[in-house]
Parts: structure tokens; C-alpha cells; sequence
């Protein structure tokens, strides 16, 4: 019998990829999400992306989806607290390589019996963004860093046309921060998750492009 794990749901590309390879391997059993609220603004944290879109993945995933309320501003105390409980449940991550989030992740369930899992873990991130792309996932940028990448990217779609358009030492998969990003179709979906542009605004020095959810078969 497989061992069942809640993923950690941040909306983007990796998180959504992270529960296709989850699902494809078959070691554990995805049975839920679970995702941080910024409780200010009702949207995913970082990534900024509306609550009705998290549950319309959610719905789209064929998985229930746990929120953990977080407050704005919030510091690490802050968020440790509001995790505690839920750290309990959380046995699986999307995170890629960043080796300080792996092993935080790693010393706050070691006194819980459960053990994580980093299913991204290592891969070359522009081989696994290719990957990701041609594999049929569909996502669109949310959140960009104008101090690595151009402000212009938030809001576009994550596909080959963007990986060639990063600047030079940019992650592909934007795991030092670059962008973050919303995954609407793909694999790991039964259906898309239709969404249409909304504005772009600038704040606390990230540009982020809001996504607005939409009745229809397809994304525009």
C-alpha cells in the first residue's frame, strides 16, 4: 500500500509538476493540497493568485485542498506558527534544489514521524522546464523580481518563447526568486483552469500580474 501525502500547493508550474510525478511514480498517494493563504488579500502568498482560482485547481486536481491563513506583513515567527499544525500533514514538497528550504522543511517535521518527500529534487532545472513545457503543462506569471528579470514578463506565458527571452543567469524555472506563476493546464488537471489578464500593478518591490477566473474551455 502506497504511503499518502498532502503536497505543498503554491499554485505554479513546479507544485503542479511536482503532483504529476508524484502521480506517475505511485510511491504515495496524493490525497490532498495544501497551500498559504495571504489573509489580507484572500490570494496564494508570493504568488498572488485569487483563492477562487486555488480552488479551481483544486477541483481540477480531483483533490480537497487545506488553506493556512497567513497575516500581511508576516515574519518567520509568524509563519512557523501558523504552520505548526499544519506541518503535521504535510509530507511532500515541489521545492527544486534550494538547499536552506529542503532542510527546514526536513528539521521542522523530524519530531512529527513523518517523512518528506522532494520529488524535483536536483534536476537540472532548464532540461525539467522543457520538460514541464512539452509535457503539456500550461501556466502564466504572476509575480516577477524586476531585479531579475523584466517587468514585462508578469502576466506571460511560461513556454519556450519566455526561456529564451530570460537574461543570462536567470533560472529557467525561477528557483532564485525570479517569477512565480500559476499552472492552468496540464497532466495533472482533468480539465483546464480558464483565466483571462486582469492588471498589472507594482508592490513591496515585486510586479504582479492578476488573473482573473472566467467561464469557457480555454485560457486568453
Amino acid at each position: 500500500m502506497s504511503e499518502k501525502a498532502l503536497l505543498a500547493w503554491s499554485s505554479g508550474k513546479d507544485s503542479a509538476w511536482a503532483l504529476h510525478v508524484l502521480r506517475q511514480q505511485g510511491e504515495v498517494e496524493v490525497v490532498g493540497l495544501l497551500t498559504t493563504l495571504n489573509e489580507a488579500f484572500d490570494r496564494v502568498a508570493m504568488h498572488a493568485v485569487r483563492a477562487a482560482l486555488l480552488r479551481a485547481q483544486a477541483e481540477a486536481a480531483d483533490l480537497p485542498v487545506t488553506t493556512v491563513p497567513l497575516p500581511w506583513p508576516c515574519s518567520n515567527a509568524q509563519y512557523e506558527a501558523a504552520m505548526g499544525a499544519a506541518l503535521a500533514a504535510a509530507a511532500s514538497t515541489g521545492n527544486l534544489f534550494l538547499e536552506d528550504v529542503r532542510r527546514y522543511r526536513e528539521e521542522r517535521l523530524a519530531d512529527t514521524g513523518l517523512r518528506p518527500a522532494f520529488p524535483l529534487w536536483g534536476e537540472p532545472t532548464e532540461a525539467l522546464a522543457r520538460r514541464m513545457i512539452e509535457g503539456g503543462l500550461r501556466a502564466r506569471l504572476t509575480c516577477v523580481d524586476p531585479r531579475q528579470v523584466p517587468a514585462a514578463f508578469a502576466g506571460r506565458e511560461f513556454d519556450d518563447a519566455l526561456l529564451a527571452d530570460l537574461p543570462p543567469g536567470a533560472d529557467p524555472c525561477g528557483e532564485h526568486g525570479e517569477f512565480h506563476s500559476f499552472a492552468y493546464a496540464g497532466p495533472m488537471f482533468s480539465r483546464p483552469v480558464p483565466v483571462r489578464s486582469g492588471e498589472v500593478i507594482e508592490r513591496d518591490g515585486f510586479v504582479f500580474a492578476d488573473l482573473l477566473p472566467v467561464a469557457g474551455p480555454a485560457a486568453t
